[in-house]
């Protein structure tokens, strides 16, 4: 089955109890593709229960990225959280596990071998 990861990597930030993960096509020309896809709902409601709050996302096209903020992810964060993961790390590498359709990926350009 096809995943996020098949097009884009992810990287996270943190600071205090909201994460951010920015999600970066692997090839330019997927951007408005993914950028179509990926909503705010759809990560909201693959994350849960770990995030708890609001989830915002903002459109990076220069950069062919997606900017995601997750309020009320982290346990209260880095200095409050009892967690293995108070930074978010995890939650960029499991949103890139997130199912993508076979439609997206066959109309992609790049295709992760």
């Amino acid at each position: 089955m096809a995943s996020l990861r098949d097009l884009a990597t992810a990287r996270s930030g943190d600071k205090g109890d909201t994460a951010t993960l920015a999600v970066v096509c692997r090839d330019p020309a997927d951007w408005p593709l993914l950028a179509g896809w990926l909503t705010a709902d759809r990560v909201a409601a693959f994350l849960a229960p770990a995030v708890r709050g609001a989830v915002r996302r903002h459109e990076l096209p220069a950069l062919a990225a997606l900017l995601f903020v997750l309020e009320g992810a982290l346990e209260g964060g880095v200095t409050r959280s009892l967690a293995l993961d108070p930074h978010g790390k995890s939650l960029a590498f499991s949103l890139l596990a997130m199912p993508l359709p076979e439609e997206i990926l066959t109309r992609a350009r790049c295709r992760r071998p």
